[in-house]
């Protein structure tokens, strides 16, 4: 199956919960791409004691996800895109939306 994941929060447990299945689902032999938007570009800068964001996106991304961050996003909060998370666009989560078989937004 091929899923989409759209990640608009900020909250650490949140985001962290939807990298887990994302990588899960991978491992379950879907293809997975996540786009994040809005508070969901801050996803990197997010980790807590007890929610390692950024462990679950290098997870999901060495198990062959992608992930891409809208640029506009990025930009209002003056933060550059990053090896993980590549500037995108409004094109970009269109493509993923249009070519998943599932979309789960977090």
């Amino acid at each position: 199956m091929k899923l989409g994941i759209i990640i608009s929060s900020n909250e650490p447990e949140t985001v962290w919960n939807a990298f887990r299945f994302g990588f899960f689902s991978i491992k379950q032999g879907d293809t997975v791409k996540v786009f994040l938007v809005s508070k969901g570009v801050e996803s990197e800068n997010l980790d807590t004691d007890r929610f390692k964001v950024t462990e679950q996106m290098a997870a999901l991304v060495s198990g062959g996800g992608k992930i891409y961050a809208c640029g506009t996003c990025l930009k209002l909060r003056q933060l550059p895109g990053s090896d993980t998370c590549p500037l995108s666009t409004m094109k970009d989560m269109h493509d993923i939306v249009k070519e998943s078989d599932r979309i789960v937004t977090f």
